[in-house]
């Protein structure tokens, strides 16, 4: 598709043309255009622009290159093909993670302290003499490259053709985060996110259990929901059943809504997992996820939701297990453990 020279797409074609190039003048001018079009594009010129940006992300310098892949994210964000623009994205956050663990790693060992925290600018000189120009800017622009890569992790289709790549860039942000203390939240639980991922529930007050299967759910306050909907709205044991609206805003529909604890989410070790923590921290035995849930040991409530508000998530109930089963599963489980005051 061609456009004329104004306005986003033409920005795009630019950009583009002098990133191809090595034109730094010229690339820098349209660098600036991109961003200042990019509110009033059209969507043809988003559709559009998204995946040439991506496509080129890996020729644009260093410092301007995490703001290009932010923009990708929006274009994704607004319709462009996400799975045309991940290689690009997940490839330059992937330098980016080696970057900040290089930079974590180094500013640990010439002295410590705190850790800077990135602003508008780029990494100033004794940063980056502390550490090297491409750590430091691996640091100064891994929030960004968060911000792109989870707009496009946000489709599962690229979460399922990026298995490997994401096992390899939650080792690197492991790294990071265990180096420099620092927490990426949103990238972690999006490079951890669960689909067509068997679970067997086991409900200890009643003595069943259940085979279910969870598609696209960022952290388990939004997977409580879709069990207590799945499980006591579906009739299958007793407490409180979330509304349609609080079930509904954990799968697709936009917004929160307040509800209510329904279950301790426990491990087959009897230890507790918390709503703040993510489905990826069920444990797996004899190759399978195993939850129990026990009776809410105190009386909590939180907005319902989506962690992610562009990922579409559920909790899909597929049979009652036979009560031989169910207790070959109870078998493998501990009593709860008194959670910590």
């Amino acid at each position: 598709m061609i456009f004329g020279k104004t306005g986003f797409g033409g920005a795009v074609a630019d950009f583009e043309a002098a990133v191809v190039a090595q034109d730094a003048k010229r690339s820098g001018k349209a660098f600036v255009r991109l961003q200042e079009t990019f509110g009033q594009a059209r969507e043809a010129e988003l559709l559009d622009g998204g995946p040439r940006l991506a496509a080129v992300l890996e020729e644009v310098p260093p410092g301007p290159r995490a703001v290009v892949a932010v923009l990708v994210g929006a274009c994704v964000e607004r319709g462009a093909d996400a799975e045309r623009c991940a290689p690009g994205v997940l490839a330059g956050l992937r330098t980016a993670l080696e970057g900040a663990a290089a930079f974590a790693a180094a500013w640990r060992a010439t002295g410590g302290g705190e850790f800077p925290v990135p602003d508008a600018g780029e990494p100033g000189e004794e940063i980056v003499g502390r550490a090297g120009f491409d750590a430091a800017v691996g640091w100064w622009t891994l929030r960004q490259w968060e911000m792109a890569a989870v707009a496009l992790l946000n489709h599962r289709a690229v979460r399922g053709r990026a298995d490997d790549c994401r096992r390899e860039l939650l080792r690197l942000l492991t790294t990071v985060e265990e180096t420099s203390g620092q927490q990426f939240r949103s990238l972690g639980y999006a490079l951890q996110v669960l689909d067509d991922e068997p679970l067997v529930v086991l409900h200890r007050t009643s003595g069943t259990g259940y085979a279910l299967r969870l598609f696209g759910v960022g952290d388990n306050f939004q997977l409580h929901t879709l069990l207590a909907d799945a499980l006591i709205g579906g009739g299958h044991v007793e407490g409180y059943a979330p509304s349609s609206q609080e079930a509904a805003v954990c799968r697709e529909t936009p917004g929160q809504v307040d509800t209510v604890g329904s279950f301790d989410l426990t491990a087959p070790d009897g230890g507790r997992l918390w709503n703040e923590g993510a489905p990826a921290d069920i444990p797996v035995v004899d190759g399978v996820r195993l939850l129990v849930l026990d009776e809410p040991s105190y009386r909590r409530s939180w907005p319902a939701g989506r962690f992610f508000p562009g990922m579409r998530g559920d909790v899909i109930l597929e049979r009652a297990l036979e009560q031989e089963e169910t207790e070959r599963w109870f078998a493998l489980v501990a009593p709860a453990k008194d959670a910590p005051a």
